[in-house]
């Protein structure tokens, strides 16, 4: 098993990336192609198109391969539901193996992460892992006792779509800004890179790109109170996060986590925020990078695991 090559897809909303690993999990080869967005049949070719480069670099046309994608698929129905890629209300998992004529495993994108950090990465040896990816929006996964514990609708740790608390709005007397879910004041809004620039742009700051925020925060006054209230409602999510689950390890993706010491700012501001005295997570930044979803993926179909469709 060990020295088994297998391969994943990184389905998002531009790019269908497939990566080849190695037996040792380190990526051997890499190839792009742009996500065909107008209809779900050209999105199935494009896609069967990159599995069979995988097949044909490994020379295995039986090669482990799992797809991690963006979104959801109802374990009992099949059916998948996202965003950005146009398979809502098809049965992807049917699809491709139909064009295929063999089943691949499939997992939410942000499973696959945590469970690539659970598996050789930064949550290595915890008893349970909360991977939470920080970026243009926010999402998390979670594993158990290195698995992936099944879920009713086959949702993610939807955490970005919980309503940040009012008291925290109050606090600091920001807008109540508008989802793209259709309801107001989640998570996402305010702790993703995007909530980030809308605070920035409500505090006057011209540059709002987020790298430069946080490096601008040591000199510039209004940048360090822009980080500092970033940093507390970013708390309030990880509040939310320790009460319902209580992790022992939040890892952490996504673009906001190549911040400069970013674990120590966040566990100061769950430390302010916790109840009790309550033992805290531990929180690290993610061993994999970019590369953890595919990752977490791969190792999947390795193992052999069904992910959440046939």
């Amino acid at each position: 098993m060990a020295g088994m090559i297998c391969g994943a897809i990184d389905l998002g909303g531009t790019k269908i990336e497939a990566r080849l690993f190695d037996g040792n999990m380190q990526t051997i080869a890499l190839k792009r192609a742009a996500t065909p967005r107008e209809d779900f049949e050209s999105f199935i070719a494009a896609l069967v198109q990159q599995i069979r480069w995988l097949e044909s670099s490994a020379q295995d046309q039986h090669l482990p391969v799992a797809i991690s994608m963006a979104g959801l698929i109802d374990p009992q129905s099949g059916i998948a539901t996202a965003s950005n890629i146009p398979v809502s209300g098809q049965n992807l998992g049917k699809a491709l193996r139909d064009a295929l004529g063999r089943s691949l495993p499939m997992v939410n994108d942000c499973m696959a992460f945590a469970y690539s950090e659970a598996h050789g990465g930064a949550g290595e040896g915890a008893d349970s892992v909360l991977g939470l990816i920080l970026g243009t929006g926010v999402g998390a996964g979670w594993v158990i006792d290195g698995h992936i514990p099944r879920r009713n609708a086959g949702l993610a740790v939807e955490i970005g779509h919980v309503g940040m608390p009012d008291r925290a709005i109050q606090r600091h007397g920001l807008p109540t800004w508008p989802c793209g879910c259709g309801r107001v004041a989640c998570h996402e809004n305010y702790v993703s890179g995007t909530g980030l620039r809308r605070i920035a742009e409500w505090a006057g700051i011209a540059e709002c790109d987020p790298a430069v925020i946080a490096g601008h925060a040591a000199q510039d006054a209004n940048a360090a109170r822009v980080m500092g209230i970033w940093a507390d409602l970013t708390g309030e999510m990880l509040y939310t996060a320790q009460l319902i689950l209580d992790p022992q390890v939040i890892v952490l993706g996504g673009g906001l986590s190549n911040i400069a010491g970013l674990p120590e700012m966040l566990t100061a501001a769950l430390g302010r925020l916790r109840l009790g005295q309550v033992r805290l997570p531990e929180i690290r930044v993610a061993r994999h990078g970019d590369s953890s979803g595919a990752r977490g993926a791969a190792l999947m179909a390795r193992a052999g695991m069904t992910g959440e469709s046939q």
